[in-house]
């Protein structure tokens, strides 16, 4: 199978996956597939881990064509939404590993927000790690990954296009920690 055609089953995949859907103070409701959320503009859970290395430099890595949510746009943290049955950093310890092959670290906590924009409607929890481990990139999610100082990234949000949510991560790990 082409990458192409791996990153289409893998969407239509997600996008039927039962995500916790919650209220507008992130009470749980229940569970309903990923695409349901975004079409009725319902509120789901998700997590953004912040991805440092010992020299400080936070991993900032590029969206595959295919994601649903800002296709081919760069990125400021790993993450994704919280599936039915998980707590928060269950979820961010998943999609940590899954995403950058990024296993058995230590997340610190930075809290929620609430991130709000059509098609979008996210209670959002905030990681951050360290790790020096080589990156493993998930082909169906990430196209390319480096690390940069957190100010480059802010630069760099000036002439590339940037995950809207997790620039408000960013901000809120920035106030946070």
């Amino acid at each position: 199978m082409a990458i192409a055609e791996t990153e289409v089953a893998h969407r239509a995949a997600s996008d039927a996956e039962p995500i916790a859907w919650v209220d507008e103070h992130d009470n749980l409701l229940g569970a309903l597939p990923r695409a349901e959320l975004r079409s009725h503009g319902l509120i789901g859970r998700g997590t953004f881990i912040l991805l440092f290395n010992s020299a400080g430099e936070l991993c900032v890595h590029r969206r595959t064509l295919s994601k649903a949510v800002y296709p081919g746009y760069w990125d400021i943290a790993a993450g994704g939404m919280v599936v039915a049955g998980e707590e928060y950093a269950q979820s961010a310890e998943r999609e940590l590993a899954e995403e950058l092959g990024i296993r058995d670290v230590v997340l610190r906590d930075h809290g929620r927000f609430f991130f709000d924009q059509p098609e979008n409607r996210i209670w959002c929890a905030v990681f951050s790690t360290v790790s020096d481990a080589p990156l493993i990139l998930q082909p169906e999610e990430v196209l390319e990954a480096r690390f940069m100082t957190v100010e480059a990234a802010q630069r760099d949000t000036q002439c590339k296009p940037y995950c809207p949510d997790s620039l408000v991560a960013l901000q809120h790990y920035l106030a946070n920690h």
